[in-house]
């Protein structure tokens, strides 16, 4: 096959997300800022977290290790596809892309279960506020945290050996702007019957179980604000909650739409613009909700931001 830069090679081509038009350039700079403010944003979470000792807590600590996750996320997708588009090349080694199916795959997987771990994080903190120190040990946080990364590890790994295992003799061209394993499931000049109901299989252990997990933490929890007498107890309960909830319906969502329905050819343009929000949108957001709806997280700021300026000024 033939590269952008005309030379004869086997990597694969990256059809992107712009063309070098106005308006693509225009969107392609807000990517950019977006990209910015997510690493910008998920670190100073990090930050706020590890030096405030009012956050250390288990609640924080998933909510640390979501914000790693989401930087690794858009570091994973964002710079390839800003290298390509500004030096006008399109090509990927099978290596480079190898890399970013395992990447995304583990990342996408360790998040589902993590927002499992605060689901349940959650519910104990309403519904058994007493018991969480108890129900919610350091040891059990650390465990599920651990098993959040391994679970996505693996997943990640078997799926990207599994997809680039294929033959690909037709087209190298991914009509996407990053390697996505249904993306190259299509290309494949093979049989995939086998490997598209191994991978609704990791879907439905990936995805549908964490979730359901979630909503029947979160339906016990509505249960349990309801019995509340006090409004103001019940208001506080709902803005605790409902900033996770939103973020469970983005994230699983959107990757629900992707990776189980891995062979529709009828809908590539959709899964790439579907694609941007779990992969530069979501990352950037989760920040964001959690801060503004968190008035602990909002005291740590305010906090690090006075001594940080007390500091400067002597």
């Amino acid at each position: 096959m033939v590269n952008a830069n005309g030379t004869t090679g086997i990597n694969f081509i990256l059809l992107g997300l712009f063309n070098h038009t106005q308006i693509h350039l225009f969107l392609f700079a807000m990517v950019l800022m977006i990209f910015i403010t997510s690493l910008m944003g998920n670190t100073l979470m990090i930050i706020l977290i590890h030096v405030d000792p009012q956050l250390h807590m288990p609640m924080y600590f998933l909510l640390s290790q979501l914000s790693f996750m989401d930087m690794m996320l858009v570091s994973t997708i964002v710079p390839k596809m800003a290298a390509n588009y500004l030096m006008d090349t399109r090509s990927i080694s099978p290596t480079g892309c190898g890399v970013q199916i395992f990447l995304l795959l583990t990342l996408g997987g360790s998040e589902c279960f993590l927002l499992m771990a605060m689901s349940y994080d959650c519910y104990v903190a309403i519904c058994h506020p007493l018991c969480y120190p108890i129900l919610m040990s350091q040891k059990l946080c650390l465990l599920m945290t651990s098993g959040s990364w391994l679970l996505g590890g693996i997943d990640g790994l078997m799926q990207a050996g599994a997809t680039l295992s294929f033959p690909y003799c037709h087209s190298w061209e991914i009509n996407h702007f990053f390697c996505e394993a249904p993306s190259l499931v299509r290309l494949a000049c093979a049989d995939t019957t086998i490997f598209e109901f191994f991978m609704y299989v990791c879907c439905i252990q990936m995805l549908l179980i964490p979730l359901s997990l979630v909503l029947a933490s979160y339906s016990l929890i509505l249960a349990a604000v309801l019995r509340m007498r006090s409004a103001g107890a019940r208001k506080k309960a709902f803005k605790t909650c409902s900033s996770h909830l939103v973020v469970v319906g983005l994230f699983y969502g959107t990757i629900m739409f992707i990776y189980m329905r891995p062979k529709s050819n009828d809908s590539e343009d959709h899964d790439k613009v579907v694609s941007v929000f779990y992969t530069i949108f979501t990352p950037v957001l989760n920040p964001l909700i959690y801060t503004v709806r968190n008035k602990e997280v909002k005291g740590a700021l305010r906090r690090w931001l006075e001594k940080y300026f007390m500091s400067s000024c002597h």
